[in-house]
């Protein structure tokens, strides 16, 4: 999913041919003019290839009072559509006179000791977008360092604090930050080189190629294997764990859910425009209900959050889902009945949810939820901001993403020239606009066509638990993320095509925070402590 904003004409540009609506893109950074002219120059230049580029360092963290020491490398790799194995060092790469496409894909590995264990459990990371580099989870969750942030308000400007970070993975797994082609410090070149690496399936076989090259150049077949995605993360992450499986004759011991997104027919940024499809409604009631219930919005405050939301997730399922199919049917009475509890639900008002048809996206309960001058956060709903324009339908920004983004984006940038060495001289993309050129029709197992419907990764993450009957998959998400509602993803991983055997190689963690779990310390550490028990409980 992507992160800053709401606004219907950013969603409209998704549409799919035959599908649902993507969610609404939240706004992008575009690349600078000089990465611009870089880029326009390089095309005219197309025999000119990119190369890899790596910088070690060494560094360590006190960690309980105890020193943890480290080994990092950050670099690029270049990545091609065909296997890197098989085209290194790379051809003339010319076809009719046209370069052929290629990228180069950023990333920073960190590796536990005075040297690589190849013994060790390896994870690769990646935040999702489409668009988004991997500076969040890096910066945030994961890596030896991390910034302070305020925890449910907007942080003040620089200097920002880094800090070692107690809650890193290291002690259970090496880790490979890995930036998504176009972010970060990649770059693309070649013809059509958007089409080559802008889709559902060619952004999977890119993140495929990119970790079987780094496995061959650190010696790593070997190691135990996870994926860890965030976001539209976890969409790749699901067709990737097919792909390596498939096409590259590699077993994972685990996938590592956090935010999850695996079908589009569930986001609730805009199903307005998908009528029929009401499900993002009725798997949205329970993260409403968090949000109201943290803002002390309800007509009847509950004392305990989870007892209550085990209530509306049953009134979801049940009643307002029944009400929901009945479409022009439903008589006033039963209409009003339903309003009713949903206001005792949300605190939205009655005749509101009356005049909605019972029908509240995100977007409109984000902007109504707290009054016309007071906007909701969507990524972690916790946070609030001023509204931009008090007589919008919908939020006209993202108050979480406004508030912690340039602490993340700002300690980065200064981190990785000074302590990793690496980017002097280049520019560092943490978002970028792929929406007008993103493919986002998919070819599923089976299929022998990208299938004209709307995006579903469930049958990819199905298919590899099939056929590797022991990959484990763990689900993190937050009570209070109304990007990507935590209802939806169990929803979701509930209705995996496969056998009800293979649902006990499943597990689910929520937490009470929003769609960067991490940004709540508390959290940082309960998910620290499980995804580390679910790496070392996988490996042995």
């Amino acid at each position: 999913m992507n992160r800053h904003k709401y606004p219907v004409a950013a969603a409209l540009c998704a549409l799919l041919a035959g599908s649902a609506l993507l969610h609404a893109k939240e706004t992008e950074h575009e690349d600078s003019k000089s990465d611009t002219a870089a880029e326009e120059k390089d095309n005219k230049s197309h025999l000119r290839h990119f190369a890899d580029e790596s910088q070690a360092s060494s560094g360590s963290i006190t960690v309980a009072g105890r020193k943890v020491v480290y080994q990092a490398e950050a670099g690029v790799l270049v990545i091609h559509q065909k296997d890197p194995l098989d085209d290194d060092p790379p051809p003339p790469g010319e076809h009719d006179g046209k370069q052929l496409p290629e990228a180069t894909m950023s990333y920073v590995a960190y590796f536990a000791g005075d040297h690589e264990n190849a013994q060790r459990p390896i994870t690769f990371l990646f935040n999702g977008g489409p668009g988004s580099s991997t500076v969040w989870l890096h910066m945030g969750a994961f890596g030896p360092k991390r910034v302070l942030t305020k925890d449910d308000s907007h942080s003040p400007a620089a200097p920002y604090k880094l800090i070692d970070n107690e809650y890193s993975l290291l002690d259970a797994s090496d880790l490979v930050f890995v930036d998504a082609p176009g972010t970060g410090f990649s770059h693309l070149r070649g013809t059509d080189k958007e089409k080559a690496f802008y889709g559902v399936d060619e952004d999977a076989h890119a993140f495929a190629n990119f970790i079987v090259k780094f496995l061959a150049r650190h010696g790593r077949w070997n190691s135990p294997k996870y994926l860890f995605g965030e976001s539209y993360g976890t969409t790749r992450a699901s067709v990737l764990s097919y792909v390596l499986e498939n096409e590259k004759s590699l077993d994972l011991n685990g996938v590592i859910l956090l935010s999850a997104f695996l079908a589009m027919d569930d986001s609730a940024d805009a199903p307005q425009f998908n009528p029929g499809v009401d499900q993002p409604y009725v798997l949205a009631l329970p993260t409403y209900a968090a949000t109201a219930w943290y803002h002390h919005k309800l007509p009847n405050q509950p004392a305990a959050l989870e007892p209550f939301l085990a209530e509306v997730e049953q009134f979801a399922l049940g009643d307002y889902w029944h009400a929901l199919m009945e479409g022009s049917k439903i008589t006033p009475e039963h209409k009003a009945a339903i309003a009713a509890k949903i206001h005792e639900y949300t605190g939205l008002p009655q005749q509101y949810l009356e005049q909605a048809n019972l029908r509240v996206n995100g977007g409109e309960f984000d902007k109504t939820l707290q009054g016309a001058e007071t906007t909701t956060g969507r990524l972690d709903s916790r946070f609030s901001g001023p509204t931009l324009d008090p007589m919008s339908k919908e939020a006209d920004y993202d108050p979480q993403s406004a508030a912690i983004s340039s602490a993340y984006v700002s300690a980065f940038n200064d981190y990785v020239r000074k302590t990793l060495k690496f980017g002097e001289n280049k520019i560092y993309k943490e978002e970028i606009d792929v929406e007008k050129t993103w493919d986002f029709l998919h070819q599923p197992p089976g299929a022998t066509f990208k299938v004209p419907a709307s995006m579903n990764v469930m049958p990819d993450l199905a298919a590899a638990m099939k056929q590797n009957p022991n990959l484990k998959v763990q689900l993190n998400g937050g009570y209070y993320d109304l990007a990507t509602p935590f209802f939806a993803a169990q929803w979701e991983l509930r209705q995996l095509p496969m056998q009800q055997s293979l649902q006990a190689n499943t597990e689910t963690h929520f937490y009470t925070s929003g769609h960067m779990v991490y940004a709540h310390e508390p959290d940082l550490k309960a998910l620290h402590d499980n995804v580390a028990a679910f790496i070392n409980k996988t490996h042995e």
